[in-house]
Formats: structure tokens, sequence, C-alpha cells
């Protein structure tokens, strides 16, 4: 009775192990789907020996590193981090930090240039034309705007 459990034990590890290594494997046949969905002979052929492999006493690193080096990088779903994959890792943390940069910066110059107009304002030094209208258009309250009995 104890053997059968212990055996049983076995073959659910084996099971479950294999599963979450089949999760993370790419079917090379359809692409969009990991090999533990797809019903493509590759997927079942893949299956097997992942099963094969855990029962020959591999570990799951090592049976990543034999599908790796039998079908290439593109099998795993999750890519190393090396200077081939760094611009595409790094690329979402890029644009948003030159987003915020160009946001900053605006925001910056906005206030630097009011601010250098006020001052010169106060020094006596005259605006120049266009300086004149920001000016005006900072300082002019916004017009209400005009409701009608309905409410539009």
């Amino acid at each position: 009775m104890e053997g059968d459990a212990d055996a049983l034990k076995k073959v659910q590890t084996v099971e479950a192990r294999a599963r979450n290594i089949s999760h993370n494997v790419r079917c090379t046949e359809c692409g969009s789907q990991s090999i533990e969905d797809s019903q493509a002979d590759v997927a079942v052929l893949l299956r097997k020996l992942i099963r094969d492999e855990i029962r020959a006493g591999k570990s799951d690193k090592e049976i990543f590193k034999k599908l790796e080096e039998d079908f290439g990088e593109t099998v795993l779903y999750t890519p190393h981090f090396d200077l081939q994959t760094a611009a595409i890792w790094l690329s979402p943390f890029f644009v948003a930090g030159t987003a915020a940069g160009v946001w900053a910066y605006r925001r910056h110059k906005l206030r630097t240039n009011v601010h250098i107009m006020a001052l010169n304002l106060v020094r006596g030094v005259p605006l120049t034309p266009k300086e004149k209208q920001t000016m005006l258009d900072l300082l002019t309250p916004p017009q209400p705007q005009r409701r009608t009995w309905w409410g539009m």
C-alpha cells in the first residue's frame, strides 16, 4: 500500500513539473501557444520528451537548457537578459523616461519664461510683442461661459 502511494506521488510530481515546464515552452509549429495548450504533433512530442527527461532525473534548468539548445532561444517564453535582448527589455523604461523628461523640461521652460518676463517687468526692461501677448494671456481671466436656460 505504501509503495503504491509513493509511486502515485512520484507520478504526480513528474506530471506537475512537466506541466510547469510545458507552460513556459512555445510551440514551434503554432508560435502563439505553449506546448501544454497545443495539440500539434511537435507539441505532443515535446511534452513526451520533457516527461522522459524528468524521469531520467534532469532538473528543470537542464531541460530548459536542452530545449533552448535544440530549438533556439525563441522556444522559451522568457528570453534571457543579455546584450541582444537588452533593448527589448529596457525600451519601455527608456520611452517612459524620455516622455517624463520632455514633460518636465516643458514645464520648467514655461515657468522659467514667465519668471524671467516678470523680473524684466520689475526691472523696467521693455517686453517684446510676443512676451506682452504671453503675459496678457496668462494674466487675463477666462471669460465666463454663457449658459442658456436649457443648460448648454
